[in-house]
């Protein structure tokens, strides 16, 4: 089959999501069943088809299915917790064209490596109020650059308020899966992220199916689990070095005994997704020591699927991804973590049927 069929094969699949997705509210038809098989996780949202972290990319990932959706949390200067995808916000919002906040410009060490640009800790709430957010890949996914502008900032805690109510308009618990984004930088500024993310758990009483929190860094978990919360814990996994301020590296923790270690406080691993294809045994082994398995990031486009699924030579045209969500699911992980969740979705139903 010629590779132009097969990609708009892809795209007619999500047309109808797409509508229901981008309709007013009251006239969306948004999915209703509860998960069965894997769960589809919003990767920011539905950062596949709308720019990520803005409330109109969590609506479209929960009225495309998804049962979760992703905010990375980073702090402002008055340490209240934000969703963006890093702390440095020139990619992701138009400061850059802001002549009021030139000034702000900076280059800081995070995580040991310098970076040169805007940083939410360098606004307060109030101050990033007054920013649009944009797409942050504009040559990958052209299409969402139509919405620069029209979003904002949001803090976690609007993700909460959007996730209930999209509960109700959905009939679907949905839950919110934030994600701890460089916890020991924070701490060493005077931002410690756990003490404020445990505040907000605390103030909405989020339960076990409401909530699930998720860091590379371990220390970030334990902090967590210390305040005895009660939600599921999710260490998520690199493919290579080590989590940032730890000794312990990615591949000893994805060992057996690395992954009894790792259920000492958390239900989850979240590894890339390479990571689960043979010769690899992480799958059984982590499910062996009692731990669900969630693979990220799941995308539609060429350069992101394995050779395998590809088609065509450019690398922003979709391939099969189908295929890739076939054969993860066939292998039983318990999660995906997509920036496409209407796909995944799909996926997941092809394999029920």
């Amino acid at each position: 089959m010629s590779p132009a069929p097969r990609r708009r094969s892809v795209l007619l699949a999500t047309a109808a999501v797409t509508a229901a997705a981008t309709a007013p509210a009251g006239a969306a038809t948004p999915v209703r069943h509860r998960a069965s098989g894997p769960l589809v996780i919003g990767h920011r949202g539905a950062a596949g088809w709308r720019p990520e972290h803005t409330a109109d990319a969590y609506t479209y990932a929960v009225r495309a299915g998804a049962d979760w959706i992703e905010p990375d949390i980073v702090p402002t200067k008055d340490h209240v917790l934000v969703v963006r995808h890093e702390n440095e916000i020139g990619g992701t919002t138009d400061v850059a064209g802001r002549p009021e906040f030139a000034d702000r410009r900076t280059t800081r060490t995070v995580d040991g490596r310098a970076v040169t640009g805007w940083f939410t800790e360098d606004f307060t709430l109030r101050e990033l109020r007054t920013l649009r957010t944009v797409e942050r890949l504009p040559l990958v996914r052209n299409r969402n650059t139509v919405f620069d502008g029209r979003g904002r900032v949001m803090t976690f805690q609007e993700v909460i308020d959007l996730a209930r109510r999209l509960s109700g308009e959905s009939g679907r618990r949905i839950a919110v899966f934030p994600e701890t984004k460089h916890p020991t930088y924070f701490r060493s500024i005077g931002l410690p992220l756990e003490e404020e993310l445990i505040r907000v758990i605390r103030r909405n009483r989020l339960t076990a199916r409401e909530c699930v929190v998720q860091s590379f860094e371990p220390s970030s978990l334990h902090r967590i689990a210390a305040a005895r919360l009660g939600l599921p814990l999710w260490q998520a996994l690199g493919t290579s070095g080590s989590p940032y301020g730890h000794a312990v590296t990615y591949r000893d923790m994805m060992s057996p005994a690395g992954l009894r270690e790792i259920a000492s406080y958390a239900q989850w691993i979240g590894p890339d997704k390479s990571s689960l294809v043979p010769p690899h045994t992480l799958l059984a082994d982590a499910h062996a020591a009692g731990l669900k398995v969630g693979a990220y990031t799941f995308r539609a486009e060429n350069q992101y699927l394995p050779a395998a699924h590809r088609r065509g030579t450019a690398p922003n045209d979709f391939g099969d991804a189908f295929a890739e969500y076939a054969f993860h699911y066939g292998q039983g992980v318990d999660a995906v973590v997509t920036d496409f969740p209407d796909i995944a979705v799909q996926a997941r139903e092809a394999l029920r049927r």
